[in-house]
């Protein structure tokens, strides 16, 4: 067993960089995974800074000053988060507490279509079967009703958190794209001077993760667009809560279309039953997956990402148990980023070269 290991180690452990890089690594995955709280909010706005650079250097090449070009890019997310405050949460809201509110009609309406089903099937369903079947489904929105309420009354606390965090977040973008060269610098002092293996897992992420990320939020943007205007067209009760719901669906590969289409199917159910607006809305709503899985991918991720379907699945549900809704919209970056490790990792065989 000795020998196993000691093979093991000199395979991948030859080179005196391999040791330094997984050294870093494990430095940088335990703080993040004991301090991700307190580091949340410097991570995303290191993140924003990242995805924002773009930007300023387009305007550097049009003559405009960094510091002038990092105070437009904050210019622009302030006004964006201004926008979400003043339309976008109170439409939600307001729409959210619409459901709430209906939530009684249409489980009394869902009552009376499942007590038929004994009377259609009984060699299927029986009487006892609904009956256990809607006293769950009473206990589950009751719970859920009591969790909202107390939710509600122990969150000050953490909105005042968000708010402070939603002042300092602008902040700390400006001045990471302001000062970025000079915070390079001193970052780079804390690493060893010969850091090739370093140099060859970030030329391989930096284009990639960058491309992922900004084409996720596009992908965003554009389905739920194109599904606020169809579910508008068509007349469907809470068409942006909705929309804005398939929109954030592109952010789990595969699950997300397939959970986000049963409120759609519900809401539209319970609106026009089986009819044929129903089947014009799931129809449409088809189409608008199809779009995006077989057009808008293949054209904003070609060649982006390179992972199986399986690997991509797992990386969304261990880092989605990890860090929440953070950890499910960064598990394919994360995954890429596990996967150039692996490519670049030295071995004895290349080492020898």
């Amino acid at each position: 067993m000795f020998n196993i290991l000691q093979q093991w180690y000199h395979r991948h452990f030859t080179d005196p960089q391999t040791v330094i890089f997984a050294f870093i690594l494990i430095v940088g995955a335990l703080l993040v995974f004991f301090f991700n709280t307190h580091l949340l909010p410097i991570l995303v706005a290191i993140m924003l800074a990242y995805l924002n650079e773009g930007i300023v250097v387009l305007l550097k090449k049009a003559n405009v000053g960094r510091t002038a070009a990092a105070s437009i890019v904050t210019a622009l997310m302030l006004t964006t988060i201004v926008v979400i405050f003043l339309v976008l949460l109170p439409l939600l809201s307001r729409q959210i507490s619409d459901l709430f509110r209906e939530m009684p009609n249409m489980f009394s309406q869902g009552q009376l279509l499942l007590a038929q089903l004994p009377e259609r099937y009984p060699g299927y369903v029986s009487a006892s079967q609904i009956d256990e079947l809607l006293t769950l489904v009473r206990t589950e929105l009751t719970s859920m009703g009591q969790r909202v309420v107390s939710l509600s009354l122990s969150s000050l606390v953490g909105l005042i958190t968000f708010l402070v965090y939603l002042i300092l977040l602008p902040i700390m973008v400006f001045f990471f794209l302001k000062d970025k060269d000079l915070i390079v610098e001193w970052a780079a002092g804390f690493l060893p001077n010969e850091r090739r293996l370093l140099h060859k897992v970030w030329e391989e992420l930096d284009i990639k993760i960058a491309s992922y990320i900004r084409g996720k939020v596009i992908e965003i943007l554009i389905v739920w667009s194109v599904s606020y205007v169809a579910f508008t067209i068509m007349g469907l009760n809470y068409a942006m809560l909705l929309s804005f719901a398939v929109g954030l669906s592109v952010i789990v590969p595969y699950v997300g279309a397939t959970v986000v289409s049963i409120p759609v199917a519900l809401i539209a159910f319970f609106q026009w039953g089986f009819s044929s607006e129903f089947a014009w809305l799931m129809g449409i709503y088809a189409v608008i997956q199809f779009f995006d899985g077989n057009l808008l991918v293949p054209l904003l991720f070609s060649e982006v990402v390179n992972l199986h379907p399986v690997a991509i699945i797992v990386a969304v549900v261990f880092f989605g148990s990890l860090w929440g809704i953070w950890g499910v919209f960064f598990a394919i970056p994360l995954a890429t980023l596990i996967q150039a490790i692996i490519k670049a990792w030295p071995s004895a065989e290349m080492a020898s070269e």
